[in-house]
């Protein structure tokens, strides 16, 4: 699944389009490279992205999810949440 779709889907970001211009911005990277909005991700990959004054880094769990239930919950898992400097 593509980056951004994944990004919305998972609800980490909002919108699609929104998702795309983080990417542009550089302040997506995937295993520590920045990434591009058409990056394919795969299971286990780590995702970092800046939001403003601060970085937020999950795993990808699943690309797959069988209800809007577990879109939010069981797509990712939680890794850390920093404030930047």
């Amino acid at each position: 699944m593509r980056l951004d779709k994944y990004l919305k889907v998972s609800r980490l970001i909002k919108r699609r389009t929104l998702a795309k211009e983080v990417a542009e911005a550089e302040r997506i990277y995937v295993n520590n490279n920045i990434a591009k909005p058409s990056k394919e991700l795969k299971v286990g990959d780590i995702i970092t992205i800046e939001f403003g004054s601060k970085r937020v880094t999950v795993r990808v769990a699943s690309l797959e999810a069988t209800t809007k239930k577990e879109l939010a919950t069981n797509l990712y898992e939680f890794i850390s949440e920093e404030k930047k400097n």
